[in-house]
């Protein structure tokens, strides 16, 4: 594993021993990026069942101002602190060690809204991207954000999270993922 491009393009990423996690490959992120938007310019990323934290280092070496990471797994959860600190990213990550029902409570408290959320939980725990419709119902996602969902070609996510429609979806081997933007025209007032 690696970043793929960026400012740390090439920085070798730790990978997690064992099952318990199933890294994002270096293919499948490229074209996770490549869909979504090369670069950024800004904005504060979401990486959810962090792992490793491929996706959120990713999301930095490309330009996001900020990343939150969330891992439950003790051996993941410190391999995710040596690549943060390997990429000297220290000063721009906020790391829990928490079940993500949890950091999602947390974050609705927060006065913070997310313009990359990342959303790769264990294949057999469907249920987990109900999250997702929590961070939309209560607007802590941007307007012009991006939700990212990689998951199994079993589940079936759905065509929207409120106003975040599905706008592409790719297959990967085993894995899919959805992209999810916002329809709603900039201006527009939702009541």
């Amino acid at each position: 594993m690696r970043v793929v491009a960026g400012e740390r393009k090439g920085m070798p990423l730790k990978a997690i021993d064992g099952t318990t996690t199933r890294p994002t490959t270096d293919k499948v992120k490229e074209s996770i990026f490549n869909i979504i938007g090369p670069f950024f310019e800004g904005g504060v990323a979401l990486d959810l069942f962090a792992g490793s934290g491929g996706l959120g280092i990713e999301a930095l070496s490309r330009g996001a101002d900020k990343a939150i990471f969330v891992e439950k797994d003790g051996r993941a959860f410190q391999v995710l602190q040596e690549n943060i600190k390997k990429c000297r990213y220290d000063d721009v990550t906020e790391l829990f060690r928490t079940d993500a029902m949890r950091a999602i409570k947390g974050l609705l408290k927060r006065d913070i809204v997310l313009d990359y959320v990342f959303v790769d939980p264990p294949y057999h725990k469907a249920m987990y991207y109900d999250l997702v419709a929590q961070l939309v119902e209560n607007n802590k996602v941007a307007t012009t954000g991006i939700i990212v969902c990689e998951h199994a070609k079993e589940v079936t996510l759905p065509e929207s999270y409120g106003e975040f429609q599905l706008i592409r979806q790719e297959i990967y081997g085993a894995a899919v993922v959805s992209v999810y933007r916002c329809t709603k025209e900039e201006g527009e007032i939702v009541g």
